[in-house]
């Protein structure tokens, strides 16, 4: 899904190419799920004609256009929204990437100006999980005003982070997701970050030294600003990135020539290097995390919350009916399965046999109940 650096290119586009700039023509989808607040295609559009761009903001993975008077468009991504400039080369993500022969504004629009001179702008959609809302102050609602410090515009102190870890119980990447924690990091820059700082996904956030709490912070600001630079053009990620490969199969996934296996933490499909990212202090000493199977992209986990249930249990319960299910009433051990087959046969007839036995015993057993029952009701 569209992270910091791909809403950040989006807004950089829209600044290089919009602003100043009179909007001519409008064109809202009719779609209540993601034109949020109410409001009528017509009502959104009226709102919109005449008014100047005059900047474009950004906030976590959240976007807003101020015009020269309130109220203001503003668009939550979503898993698949995107920002589009017809002829200007906006970074596509792989999952609502419009081809350039495809119709234009294309079906997936939801949100379409044309502007004074010309230039075109849509908000495309495809999976129908974006927001488009028109606010007279995008930064007094939700949910921008919910959202902790920007990762790129805001960076904490070392200190301050520091302190601020030692207060969260909770595992280090759960925390990182938490967008009123930090805003703008996702899945992908949550796995990159702490691959290269070399922390555990599960770590305890408040069990981290200042020293990886520095690191760490280090390595936010080092991945978001390489991602950004190159346009989040992933092809142009470092080849030492987990990136590249936090979508191939467990035991084809490697970086670096180590090993990436997938948990699950914060109920979001993770990746990670087991050789290089381990667990300290007291959690080092439980048992370690059973890596998952990876049925989809690390990505698509926002539909698919796995993990909060997760594998933990299911053995749970397969070790407790174990005993008592198939040894009923018998002195027998495990190792007669290595006896000859002769007696394994005997064994065989005999368990039959008994099972014949208690089957005809329930069968007399239930008439005289069944006669009682009708003669005491006679009576």
């Amino acid at each position: 899904m569209p992270e910091l650096p791909e809403v950040e290119v989006a807004r950089r586009a829209i600044s290089d190419h919009c602003i100043g700039k009179k909007i001519k023509s409008s064109i809202i989808a009719d779609d209540s799920k993601v034109i949020a607040g109410g409001l009528s295609p017509s009502e959104f559009q009226a709102s919109l004609v005449g008014k100047t761009i005059v900047a474009a903001h950004r906030k976590g993975k959240n976007l807003w256009l101020q015009l020269d008077s309130p109220p203001f468009p503003s668009f939550q991504f979503g898993m698949a929204g995107a920002i589009y400039i017809k002829g200007v080369a906006v970074t596509q993500y792989k999952r609502s990437a419009v081809s350039d022969t495809d119709e234009w504004p294309s079906k997936y629009s939801k949100f379409f100006i044309e502007l004074e001179d010309g230039l075109e702008m849509s908000f495309t959609d495809k999976r129908r999980f974006a927001k488009v809302r028109l606010l007279k102050d995008p930064t007094l609602k939700p949910p921008i005003s919910e959202l902790g410090p920007d990762a790129l515009l805001e960076p904490m102190a070392t200190d301050e982070f520091f302190q601020l870890l030692r207060k969260k119980k909770i595992a280090i990447k759960p925390l990182l997701l938490d967008q009123s924690f930090i805003s703008g990091i996702g899945n992908w820059i949550a796995d990159e970050v702490l691959y290269q700082a070399r922390i555990h996904p599960l770590q305890v956030s408040s069990s981290l030294s200042k020293e990886h709490c520095e690191t760490l912070q280090k390595c936010i600001k080092e991945v978001i600003d390489k991602a950004v630079e190159v346009g989040a053009d992933s092809s142009q990620y470092p080849s030492n990135w987990i990136f590249h490969s936090r979508e191939k199969k467990p035991g084809k996934a490697f970086v670096d020539g180590k090993k990436i296996d997938f948990i699950t933490a914060g109920g979001r499909t993770t990746a990670y290097v087991p050789d290089l990212q381990k667990l300290t202090g007291d959690q080092a000493k439980k048992a370690p995390v059973e890596p998952k199977e990876q049925s989809s992209d690390g990505d698509g986990d926002e539909e698919n919350l796995e993990g909060k249930k997760g594998n933990k249990s299911k053995p749970k319960k397969a070790q407790n009916k174990k005993p008592p299910a198939k040894r009923k009433g018998k002195a027998t051990s495990d190792n007669d399965d290595d006896s000859e087959d002769d007696e394994m046969e005997k064994k065989v007839i005999e368990k039959v046999a008994k099972g014949k036995q208690s089957k005809a015993k329930v069968e007399t057993s239930d008439k005289p109940k069944g006669r009682q029952s009708k003669n005491s009701k006679k009576n």
